[in-house]
């Protein structure tokens, strides 16, 4: 066979035969051939990790053929005049091809590809004739079908510089005529096939942050539009069906359309504020009501700027149901009138209580503990109160407040929820009855006690009544009716009748003194 001359190609080829068989070292091992030493081999396998998340990141391994990359495929074959163009992509254990032109297989094995080379090296590999490069001469891939004697393959390089694959071109015949401007114009169809793999990759990602803006704005119930104030015309995305109704596309197409769905009584001052955008081409916000079909009346808050294109505006913005902030917002109002009406009655409480305990008592020393006692009363209704909801409190928790007060104290009966009058009303005539018996009663004796005991009248009962028992026992000694009214007196006197409306009967018992309370039953069971 006559021998032929050696062209540049050949000697490049020959140069890099050389250079990997060097690379190979004493045993040909792997590690070295991808590295040299331990830290080149890491360096090697943290590139290679690299590049397949970068391939990964692609999306395109196994998709279906797509017209773009097969027209370049195409066109190299016949600009080249090669049976076999390939877009070749090297995964972690074999290459796979996007686009074939002459070739039928989908796939073949990293390790007897052609293209792995060009993705170590990253660099263009051309082989003039495989039956003289020892790296291929014995590779199925030439001794076998396609029966490779010519290879021209350039990087496929991704936008951080990561290596992909190749795109190559393939002959069954020697060709010694390759020459750099070849491989340049290779290279340049390389290019086109990269900016159509990051417009394709690019389209994803917008199609997928569009996917998850239009998720997130369906979680989190806001719809966004566009409103062209020339034509009148509508447009929607995100929650708009939970926001508006299930009509919404055929019901607010247009601005007249989002009117008709506006409340009435927020009508004419949501269109003075949209119109006043329009002819000053100021920013546009707005709450207001909706009637929405589904869900009754709903509150809306909507904000939108003017987005600028050419020659006309587009009033882009976002609509949000602010129906459950709006609730809060009044029942924190009205929580705050009813906490100011409850203060005003407190420090009015408080106010009588100091202008009528100064006449009944004996010393400052006196007017101070008698003071003292029943503001800790007030305290133990407002610790109640605000353990609760502000607006109600438990009967069980004001008696665990007196009985810490006085340990003595035994209760028992059903929980009521009282409301905040009665319950100061209550946590006072129990403060009066408690101090009584430690300074005059059952209380002050070691083995003296006080039990107390309620219930209601079954319903139906006319009249139907709360009964209260205060009974003491135990006392060193006997009682009877004091000698003169005193204040403490008049205080439980007006908090059962003038508070409460009912009536309190006490007893003086030779075993201690009882008191019987009666109310209108009206309050319901915890």
């Amino acid at each position: 066979m006559a021998q032929r001359p050696t062209t540049a190609i050949d000697a490049t080829a020959s140069s890099e035969g050389a250079s990997e068989k060097s690379a190979a070292g004493k045993d040909g091992g792997r590690a070295l051939a991808d590295g040299g030493d331990e830290g080149g081999s890491r360096d090697m396998r943290e590139r290679e990790r690299r590049r397949l998340e970068t391939l990964r990141e692609y999306r395109i391994l196994d998709t279906a053929p797509e017209p773009a990359f097969d027209r370049v495929t195409k066109l190299a074959a016949d600009l080249f005049d090669t049976p076999i163009a390939l877009v070749s992509l090297v995964d972690d254990c074999r290459q796979w091809f996007k686009s074939s032109y002459g070739l039928d297989v989908p796939e073949t094995p990293r390790e007897i590809s052609f293209c792995e080379k060009v993705v170590k090296s990253e660099r263009p590999m051309i082989i003039a004739d495989t039956a003289e490069d020892s790296r291929f001469r014995s590779n199925p891939l030439v001794t076998g079908e396609p029966l490779i004697r010519f290879y021209a393959g350039v990087p496929l390089r991704a936008y951080n510089g990561a290596v992909l694959g190749t795109l190559c071109i393939i002959d069954r015949r020697p060709r010694a005529d390759f020459a750099d401007r070849e491989r340049e114009r290779l290279e340049d169809l390389a290019a086109i096939i990269m900016a159509e793999a990051d417009l394709r990759r690019t389209v994803m990602e917008r199609d997928e942050a569009r996917h998850m803006l239009e998720r997130a704005l369906d979680f989190s119930c806001i719809a966004t539009w566009q409103f062209d104030a020339r034509t009148d015309e509508l447009k929607w995305r995100g929650a708009t069906a939970e926001l508006w109704g299930a009509d919404f596309e055929t019901a607010l197409r247009t601005g007249e359309g989002f009117f008709a769905r506006v409340h009435p009584e927020d009508r004419d001052a949501v269109r003075r504020v949209l119109y006043a955008s329009v002819d000053s081409g100021a920013p546009y916000s707005m709450e207001y009501r909706i009637d929405h079909p589904e869900r009754g009346v709903r509150w809306i808050a909507a904000r939108g700027d003017w987005d600028v294109r050419r020659d006309d505006a587009i009033l882009t913005g976002i609509s949000a149901d602010i129906t459950e902030q709006k609730s809060r917002q009044e029942n924190a109002t009205l929580l705050m009138r009813e906490l100011h009406h409850r203060m005003r009655n407190l420090f009015a409480t408080v106010g009588a209580i100091i202008s009528l305990t100064k006449n009944s008592a004996r010393d400052v020393d006196d007017y101070v503990e008698r003071i003292s006692s029943r503001l800790d009363a007030l305290n133990r209704a407002q610790n109640v109160l605000l353990g609760a909801n502000f607006m109600t409190g438990s009967i069980h928790a004001l008696m665990r407040e007196v009985e810490a007060a006085f340990p003595r104290v035994r209760w028992s009966g059903p929980d009521l929820l009282l409301p905040e009058n009665a319950l100061v009303a209550m946590a006072l005539l129990f403060n009066e009855l408690a101090t009584n018996a430690v300074k005059h009663g059952a209380l002050t004796g070691a083995r003296g006690q006080v039990d107390v005991s309620w219930s209601q009248d079954p319903e139906g009962s006319e009249p139907r009544l709360f009964r209260l028992d205060w009974t003491e026992s135990g006392g060193d000694a006997p009682i009877g009716p004091p000698d003169r009214t005193s204040f403490g007196t008049l205080l439980m006197e007006r908090s059962v009748r003038n508070n409460l409306g009912g009536t309190i009967t006490r007893h003086w018992n030779p075993e201690g003194l009882r008191v019987e309370i009666a109310l209108p039953a009206k309050w319901r069971e915890a």
